[in-house]
C-alpha cells in the first residue's frame, strides 16, 4: 500500500480513537470533541482512499465534497452521501459556544464515522 494512504490511515485511527473514548468518558466527557474527531477520522478515511485511487483533490473538510470526488471510483458510497453531510454539519460549529452538544448527537457522529470508515477499509482490503 502506498505510505502517504498509510499515513492517512493511521491519523484517522487516532481521530477514531479519540472519538469514541469522549464518547465512552464516565467524568467529564467533551462531545463535541467526539464529534469533531468523528469527522476528522471520516475525513482522513476519504482522504487515503482518493490518494488510492490517484484522484486529485483541493484542501477542503466537507465530506460531501469530498465523497462526491470518490463516486467515480466508489459508486456505492452514494448510500453514504447523506451520512457526509449529516458529519460535515456537526464537525465545526459545535466547537463553539451556543452549540452545546449531548450525548445521543455524539453517538450519532461516532456511527457516521463508522460508517464511512468500514466503507473505506473495505474498498481498500483491510479489517476491521
Amino acid at each position: 500500500m502506498n505510505p502517504l494512504v498509510e499515513e492517512w490511515i493511521e491519523m484517522a485511527e487516532g481521530d477514531y480513537r479519540t472519538a469514541r473514548r469522549e464518547l465512552r468518558a464516565r467524568r467529564s466527557p467533551n462531545f463535541s470533541a467526539a464529534c469533531f474527531h468523528a469527522q476528522q477520522c471520516a475525513e482522513k478515511y476519504l482522504k487515503a482512499r482518493l490518494i488510492a485511487a490517484g484522484a486529485r483533490f483541493t484542501k477542503t473538510h466537507d465530506l460531501e465534497a469530498l465523497a462526491n470526488l470518490l463516486l467515480p471510483h466508489e459508486p456505492r458510497l452514494v448510500k453514504l452521501l447523506p451520512v457526509a453531510i449529516s458529519l460535515t454539519s456537526v464537525a465545526v460549529d459545535v466547537r463553539y459556544p451556543g452549540h452545546p452538544v449531548d450525548k445521543v448527537t455524539a453517538a450519532a457522529a461516532v456511527s457516521d464515522c463508522n460508517a464511512i470508515r468500514a466503507f473505506v477499509r473495505q474498498a481498500l482490503g483491510l479489517g476491521d
